[in-house]
């Protein structure tokens, strides 16, 4: 057994260990942050996983989470340090740790919020990776059958791209949320943020025959709320559509390292960017609560001009 899979299996001991009523305490709190936030499932899921190696750690000190002082914490993120944690698995651990134990102070539980003096890890700030238009366009035309699961992972590829989805709001997207007449489509995204997106013309095209030709022989009689379905009528999940796409990227020529559904969000960010998009346009596109989260796709833009400018100025 290597190091790291001890060290995982361990950290996974120390939260199964945690008793019922801390269990019951970080659940209620997180059910309130729901409340309170709205927060994803996967957020969720998150936050507890978090509390809960918070709660086994401190069992073993003969605490609980809402007697953690600030040195039990500094000792803890030394602990994760140690133990090899990434700077961004702490960075999120410390969000999770910060709206706990705000919920804790609002709701009088605690006197003093132990979060309060600890700091952020410095985060590198890496650079989205992008396909090129080429690979795109590849990616696109790699199967030209009329085969139903070719039509229908073509239209959901062309949609990704056009629009810029997330693979989630891709596969939960709702029938009702296309508006073919006007070329829209609804998204909800994070924190249930609704935007409007344009399809554009080749990605409606392809919308509307998978609508046409594939989707109702499918569904049948029945009522699916889900725009896209598989061969057996039933909603496409994440795993499916990560599959599909790694396939598609070795009949394009395309590394399929290089290829993931968030890449294409990447690509579509970046090729905009390259064409002229203005970033506060962008930004809306993408459902970015925040300009700072859209800017970092100015640093693939800029990339780009150096290496134009590279192979072409004479003094390059």
């Amino acid at each position: 057994m290597s190091v790291k899979t001890n060290a995982i299996r361990q950290r996974a001991r120390a939260r199964d260990s945690v008793d019922a009523e801390t269990r019951a305490q970080v659940d209620s709190a997180l059910e309130r942050l729901w409340a309170e936030h709205g927060l994803s499932a996967a957020t969720l899921a998150g936050y507890r996983r978090d509390l809960l190696g918070l709660a086994g750690f401190l069992e073993a000190r003969g605490k609980t989470p809402d007697g953690a002082t600030q040195a039990d914490l500094f000792d803890y993120l030394g602990w994760r340090v140690s133990e090899g944690y990434a700077a961004k698995s702490n960075a999120r651990l410390l969000s999770s740790l910060r709206a706990f134990y705000a919920l804790k102070k609002r709701g009088g539980d605690i006197k003093e919020d132990p979060t309060r003096l600890l700091e952020m890890p410095r985060l590198p700030r890496p650079v989205p990776k992008a396909l090129s238009e080429s690979q795109v366009e590849a990616l696109l035309r790699a199967d030209t059958s009329e085969a139903p699961e070719q039509v229908a992972l073509r239209a959901m590829l062309e949609l990704m791209y056009a629009c810029g989805l997330r693979v989630s709001e891709l596969v939960d997207l709702p029938a009702a949320a296309v508006n073919l007449r006007q070329g829209l489509l609804r998204v909800m995204g994070k924190g249930s943020k609704e935007r409007l997106v344009p399809m554009g013309e080749e990605a409606q095209h392809w919308l509307e025959r998978y609508l046409q030709t594939v989707r109702p022989a499918c569904v049948g009689k029945r009522t699916v709320p889900v725009l896209f379905v598989d061969a057996g009528g039933h909603a496409w999940n994440r795993q499916q559509f990560w599959s599909a796409l790694k396939r598609r990227a070795q009949l394009a020529g395309v590394d399929p390292a290089r290829v993931s559904p968030h890449v294409l969000r990447h690509s579509f960010a970046t090729h905009l960017l390259n064409h002229g998009a203005d970033l506060r346009a962008l930004q809306m596109l993408l459902g970015h609560s925040s300009l700072s989260s859209t800017q970092i796709y100015t640093l693939i833009a800029k990339e780009g001009l150096k290496k134009m400018h590279r192979a072409h100025h004479p003094r390059g």
